[in-house]
């Protein structure tokens, strides 16, 4: 039971001056903009755009820095924003065969149509603190080579043109809307999908992780990793055709697991899928880990009792908005349910006490 508590306006507005106060910091040093944390924090502002659910680098930047740094405060702020914006329509799918690659990778072929493309990535670095940073120095420039590799194929297709690798079936029903109706089970894939992508990073890192520790079988190999910018398309019913709005970064995993064959499946390697706005890496990469992991049924394969392998328990509990609400409301006022508790176990103690009296009498 949750109890209004009246009063303490003041103190709560006081609260309010403090956190802008802290939130300047020191006056002295100067104040970041949005556009420097846009540009200088842009992993930070990818991972805000992919959980709050909105493609806007300045909207997310501008949350990061009302919420003093805390992402999932920054996510919440996001969503927010976002329950406010009118619906104007849908976009077609978004076509990432025709990505702009600043990353393309693959850990199963070493040469690749389009090649293979580093890109920006902390994978070769030393894990040294970089002083130079510190003294504001300037950052070295990179070769003059272009990194775009639009119009190149999928890995999975190879495997595909012989027959290697599952197929996946086009559904032409369009897929529930997370963000308009309400999460239910047995959730299909679509669905299983949207939810990871907003879920929280953390959570489906170690998900993912607990299936290579052997909870769920789910060994990988990437197939491909790729990060760049597709465009966006939206069919105009005057127009009798689709215009192009705009264009959104967005980093793409799709992995490979060794499949051992069905009653109704021939022995090939099926596939774990992961999409996410943005630069995010490890993000895309887990849930395609946690895709494949969900899709047990679906194969004909042994649920082994992995917590990976039951969707219920993931979805349920990787939205960090849902988690973060549910865990800090236990720091507001609970004073009327908490002195209804004091007095039973007053009142337990005191009726043990009269019960055990006699005995001691004894």
């Amino acid at each position: 039971m949750y109890v209004a508590v009246k009063g303490g306006e003041r103190a709560i507005d006081n609260a309010h001056a403090w956190l802008a106060e802290e939130r300047r910091g020191d006056t002295a040093v100067a104040e970041l903009s949005v556009a420097q944390i846009r540009e200088q924090l842009s992993l930070a502002v990818s991972r805000v755009m992919a959980e709050g659910s909105l493609f806007d680098p300045d909207l997310a930047a501008l949350a990061i820095k009302q919420a003093r740094g805390d992402l999932i405060e920054a996510i919440f702020l996001i969503r927010a924003y976002r329950t406010t914006l009118p619906r104007i329509g849908n976009s077609r799918p978004i076509e990432t065969e025709s990505m702009a690659c600043d990353r393309r990778i693959s850990a199963t072929f070493k040469d690749v149509p389009g090649g293979q493309v580093l890109g920006p990535t902390f994978d070769y670095t030393h894990r040294l603190l970089d002083f130079v940073l510190a003294a504001d120095g300037e950052v070295p420039e990179a070769a003059s080579v272009s990194a775009d590799t639009g119009g190149v194929p999928h890995v999975t297709s190879f495997l595909n043109r012989d027959g290697l690798i599952q197929t996946e079936d086009p559904d032409d029903a369009p897929p529930p809307d997370l963000t308009r109706t309400p999460l239910e089970f047995p959730a299909n894939r679509a669905l299983r999908l949207q939810a990871l992508a907003r879920g929280d990073e953390g959570f489906v890192l170690s998900m993912a992780y607990s299936t290579q520790r052997g909870y769920g079988r789910n060994h990988p190999f990437v197939a491909e990793l790729r990060v760049g910018r597709v465009a966006v398309e939206m069919d105009i019913p005057e127009l009798g055709f689709a215009v192009e709005i705009g264009e959104i970064t967005v980093t793409e995993c799709e992995t490979v697991n060794q499949f051992t064959g069905s009653k109704t499946e021939p022995p090939q390697f099926t596939r774990g899928y992961g999409l996410t706005f943005g630069h995010t890496e490890r993000k895309a990469i887990s849930m395609a880990l946690v895709d494949r992991a969900m899709r047990w049924k679906e194969l004909g394969e042994d649920n082994v009792g992995a917590p990976a392998q039951d969707e219920e328990f993931v979805l349920s509990h990787a939205d960090n908005i849902q988690a973060t609400g549910f865990l800090e409301h236990i720091k507001l006022p609970h004073y009327v349910d908490f002195q209804s508790e004091l007095e039973l176990v007053r009142k337990l103690r005191a009726e043990a006490a009269a019960a055990n009296a006699p005995e001691a009498a004894e």
